[in-house]
């Protein structure tokens, strides 16, 4: 037999009261939103591990469990632990609950009549399963009688209903799937005629989002009316309003007695202090009316319907700007251009992309490499999870070791606190290492072990970590020369030369320079709200006439300084200012080395043994930088007579 409770902790709502927990003496409650927590609550303002009520040899205390928000007993927040006296109300979030050792404490409603204590949703339903008022009547009075004891579900059947449409709703896709799930749940249980869900937006009247009439040729729908849709959205409690032709009061306010209706039920659907829309249902014929059990289901029904409305609405809302951040992304992200040279990019992107391995992205300064980098990360499986980028050249010896795996607090002067490393961050996404050239042949060492698999620890600690993460890097040196001065590991060199990637410089796709000058003038028109539609013929002239040595990077600078100092609807050729540090180079499209006759089978025997000579005769690595098969380069260095 089981221990009856010492006291009783009862859930306050504005309407009355809610939830009642029972305490036994023994045991521990924590408070909060944690699944595993004794009394688990629904409410957004409560930590995880709330508080705390416990027995304390002469009755009960709380304690709170260094929550955000903290908890308070009338008011007061608790310091401490705080010994709970009858009536006292413990607010955690937005909750409440008043204490009592008996439930005969609660006090009464404004007008002298006890409070009920309804049990919120399930629990509530559950306890009137109990009580056969709610059973059909067992004789039969008429046709219309028989018709209402049959659409009158009992008790254990409302609840199946609820169950059954929590689990549809969680299926729900939109608003008016959701609400079309709702009215058939309410014909199943009650024996309402007519069934809406109403939409309330921006202050306006209630809009239909769905109403269905039960059977074929029955009366068509007829909005709630405006007395009764004022009262249930002022006090936001549910309505129901029965023998309404009888009733005087209601019959001089609104036209409800024309339409010969014998009962209805009004219920808001909210959620929190947002008002959502309105359920309402109505029954002409006055042989079996509807009950106030049937208010109780559709009060149920509608509190159901504002959680998962409110869902949806924050999904919608939240994929619109998902989407919104992902064109963002795109327009400063995408790899403008239509020319031949970044086409072969964009291919060996989307080929390398797919793969876990080490790309190494060369290329002047300026020319995008970090672009060419993010569209392999967006392309690739690892796409949903981090892109973590660090500038080598930008960072002293000891400070790029402690961005790259971390540092513990006190491992050096200024480490105040404990710092996770870019590797750490980019867990299960991509590192992308900018001027991989710069970096000190101590940190070589250190990276190479990464790359190879091995765990690393953070500077001045001795927990070995792991990180699964795929290394993109980039330089504009020459990498071969630095592993013949001795000031890049040659090892390192190899294993980050698994796949080459060239970033051509823009002199070399004049033909892009239009599409990214008009992709950059969107940009700054946008952000800066100037009204340029476009450039002149002579100011495109003159854009596509320049050589461009800083690349990409000097073209949008450009576009922006013409943009900020621009003051017609185009921008001409005066407003584009170019530098003069390029004024002795050769014009574009110049010739700067004589033609010499070769067979494309020389110029292709020629490039495998260059290949295979920059790779020390590593065939994998360089059939790999070829693009084609191992098999494919074995055969082609047998038929071309290529030897060591």
């Amino acid at each position: 037999m089981s221990k009856l409770p010492s006291a009783f902790l009862v859930a306050r709502r504005d309407d009355g009261f809610g939830d009642v927990y029972p305490l036994h003496l023994g045991t521990r409650y924590k408070l909060g939103r944690a699944p595993t927590n004794k009394m688990t609550l629904q409410d957004d303002l409560c930590s995880r591990e709330h508080a705390e009520v416990f027995p304390d040899g002469a009755g009960w205390s709380v304690r709170d469990l260094s929550s955000l928000n903290g908890t308070h007993v009338n008011g007061e927040q608790v310091r401490a632990e705080r010994s709970l006296r009858p009536l006292d109300e413990v607010r955690i979030g937005r909750t409440r609950l008043v204490f009592v050792e008996q439930l005969a404490q609660l006090p009464n409603s404004p007008n002298g009549e006890p409070l009920r204590i309804d049990k919120a949703d399930g629990l509530e339903i559950r306890k009137r399963l109990g009580q056969t008022r709610y059973q059909p009547e067992p004789t039969i009075q008429a046709d219309e009688d028989t018709l209402t004891d049959q659409l009158r579900v009992p008790p254990q059947q409302a609840v199946s209903v609820l169950y059954r449409l929590a689990l549809d709703m969680a299926g729900a896709t939109n608003p008016t799937e959701l609400c079309e799930l709702v009215v058939d749940a309410v014909f199943r249980a009650t024996p309402s005629e007519v069934v809406a869900v109403l939409a309330l937006k921006d202050g306006k009247d209630p809009e239909p989002v769905v109403y269905r009439t039960r059977g074929i040729g029955t009366r068509t729908y007829h909005k709630v009316s405006t007395f009764v849709s004022h009262e249930v959205i002022d006090t936001k409690h549910a309505v129901l309003a029965a023998n309404i032709s009888e009733n005087q009061a209601l019959k001089n306010r609104d036209s409800l007695s024309e339409l010969k209706i014998a009962s209805l039920i009004c219920a808001p659907v909210t959620f929190g202090d947002q008002f959502l829309g309105l359920l309402h249902l109505y029954r002409a014929n006055p042989n079996g009316p509807l009950t106030s059990d049937d208010l109780e289901f559709t009060l149920a029904v509608a509190r159901q319907l504002g959680a998962v409305w409110q869902r949806l609405r924050m999904q919608h809302s939240l994929s619109a700007e998902v989407r919104s951040l992902k064109d963002l992304l795109r327009v400063e992200s995408e790899l403008v251009g239509e020319s031949s040279a970044l086409g072969t990019v964009v291919s060996q992107v989307g080929r390398v992309a797919e793969t876990k391995a080490t790309v190494l992205i060369r290329g002047e300064s300026g020319s995008g490499k970090e672009l060419v980098a993010r569209a392999i990360h967006q392309s690739s499986p690892r796409k949903d999870h981090s892109f973590v980028c660090l500038n080598c050249a930008a960072l002293t010896e000891s400070l790029l070791e402690s961005e790259l795996f971390g540092h513990e607090k006190g491992s050096f002067t200024g480490a105040t606190e404990r710092m996770i490393g870019k590797f750490e961050a980019a867990d299960q996404g991509t590192i992308f290492l900018d001027e991989i050239g710069e970096m000190s042949l101590s940190t070589q060492a250190k990276f190479l072990r990464v790359l190879e698999g091995h765990p690393f620890e953070r500077v001045g600690g001795n927990v070995a970590i792991k990180a699964d993460v795929r290394v993109v890097a980039a330089t504009n040196r020459s990498l071969e020369e630095a592993v013949r001065a001795g000031t890049f590991r040659r090892d390192l060199f190899f294993r980050l030369q698994v796949v080459q990637l060239e970033v051509p410089p823009l002199r070399d796709r004049q033909t892009d320079v239009p599409l990214l000058a008009e992709h950059f003038l969107k940009k700054f028109v946008r952000e800066t709200g100037r009204k340029i539609r476009g450039f002149t013929p002579a100011a495109l002239e003159k854009l596509q006439g320049y050589r461009w040595p800083g690349n990409v990077r000097e073209l949008k600078n450009v576009i922006e300084r013409a943009v900020a100092l621009g003051s017609g609807p185009l921008i001409d050729a005066p407003e584009i200012w170019l530098s003069e540090l390029d004024l002795t180079a050769p014009q574009a499209g110049a010739s700067t080395s004589a033609f010499h006759p070769v067979s494309l089978e020389e110029v292709e025997k020629q490039h495998i043994l260059e290949t295979l000579k920059h790779t020390d005769w590593n065939k994998s690595q360089a059939a790999a930088i070829l693009g084609i098969e191992r098999s494919t380069l074995d055969r082609k260095i047998k038929a071309y007579g290529v030897t060591k």
